[in-house]
């Protein structure tokens, strides 16, 4: 499943990310911390493209569970939703994550509902860190609104019903995090610098 919509957090401007990628070149990125790093948050905060970028600015490994469990399934996650359930999805995104436990190194793009089982968050933490993407209700709307690829928010696409589901998912959110990066108004470049002046 390709995700565009939050492409508007990577327009980059080229004086930018060349300044940002000598900022990169001064740090031991080889003795950056030697853990996977699990990308947690609401759908539309920018998972896919932060963590894309990250991955080719680390030389580690991509993965991203959504795009993995469609491979896997041979259909795509609304198809899955449909004829299966939001369980049957939730099932599936735990196995992934047990089947990470064998790897490292490796940057990871979860869905956004990851956090909704504790087994998943504590298999995150054993795997490494979880860094958690925000963006504020009304930015998360502009990204995702002409996309099909959210089943749930299939006739509820309001800036009120994704406030009220991003509500009931923050403390989880918020609990699980080892780092927490706001997406609004910041280049793909911009994030990607923080986090690994941060991590």
């Amino acid at each position: 499943m390709k995700k565009t919509n939050d492409i508007d957090i990577c327009k980059s401007n080229n004086d930018e990310s060349e300044k940002i990628l000598d900022k990169f070149k001064k740090i031991d990125i080889e003795n950056l911390a030697k853990y996977n790093i699990f990308f947690i948050g609401f759908m539309g905060v920018g998972k896919t493209t932060v963590s894309s970028y990250l991955s080719k600015i680390l030389y580690r490994k991509y993965i991203e569970i959504d795009q993995y469990i469609e491979k896997e399934q041979k259909m795509t996650i609304p198809e899955i939703f449909e004829k299966y359930g939001e369980i049957y999805f939730r099932d599936l995104e735990t196995e992934t994550l047990r089947m990470l436990n064998r790897m490292n190194n490796t940057i990871i793009s979860c869905g956004g509902g990851i956090v909704l089982r504790e087994e998943n968050i504590d298999l995150m933490k054993k795997q490494g860190k979880i860094i958690l993407l925000t963006a504020t209700p009304g930015t998360i709307y502009n990204r995702v609104r002409f996309s099909n690829e959210r089943p749930i928010l299939n006739n509820n696409m309001n800036v009120e019903f994704i406030s009220s589901l991003m509500n009931k998912r923050e403390s989880k959110y918020l609990n699980s995090a080892d780092l927490i990066i706001d997406t609004d108004n910041k280049s793909v470049e911009k994030i990607c610098e923080e986090i690994i002046l941060t991590i």
